[in-house]
């Protein structure tokens, strides 16, 4: 970045635990903010049944995933889990900007500090917190989308990450989703205007 940055540059981010709605809220956004274009993470999973590539995330397998590592592609990424790649491609954040947008990002708690650190002033951070890890694990348990062995894999690491809520320039509490959404629409029309 450098120090003409006009506000088409600028980037949200929103971090949580898996299971804190960070994903719902960032959807609302998106609707009712039209500057806002959301990066497209990507990772190297298996989809979701509901989940389409291009649109969700860019499926990209393991090995692949390293060697756009390697190459330099990736403005961050993370080991999330053992062979369980995320990241955001350097190419996301130039398509958005090239359509005048201002980027949201859903990613994890690691790559969301990751990409405050790199763009510092043009970057608002905001940490999704659960009302408590009770909810956090109910939430997940209603998805219906993972074995015993990742939900309590995802309740362990939410209690780390509940840890790096201080790194945030923001931490919205979401016990009601609604209340959440206008609390977050609040601060970025904000910094947006900044």
């Amino acid at each position: 970045m450098n120090s003409n940055t006009t506000k088409q540059e600028k980037v949200i981010i929103f971090s949580a635990p898996s299971g804190a709605g960070k994903t719902s809220i960032v959807r609302a956004l998106l609707t009712k903010i039209s500057s806002l274009a959301f990066s497209i993470s990507a990772c190297s999973r298996e989809p979701r049944p509901n989940e389409t590539h291009g649109k969700d995330y860019f499926f990209i397998p393991a090995q692949e995933f390293k060697n756009k590592i390697s190459s330099g592609d990736f403005l961050e990424w993370e080991e999330v889990y053992t062979n369980h790649f995320y990241g955001t491609l350097n190419s996301e954040l130039s398509r958005i900007w090239s359509e005048s947008k201002v980027v949201i990002f859903d990613v994890d708690v690691k790559g969301g500090i990751n990409i405050k650190e790199k763009l510092g002033e043009d970057a608002l951070s905001v940490f999704v917190m659960p009302p408590s890890i009770e909810e956090l694990e109910n939430r997940l348990r209603s998805r219906k989308t993972e074995s015993e062995d990742k939900i309590q894999q995802r309740i362990s690491k939410a209690n780390e990450e509940l840890q790096d809520a201080k790194y945030f320039d923001f931490v919205l509490e979401n016990d009601n989703l609604e209340r959440a959404v206008e609390e977050a629409e609040s601060i970025i029309l904000n910094f947006i205007e900044r």
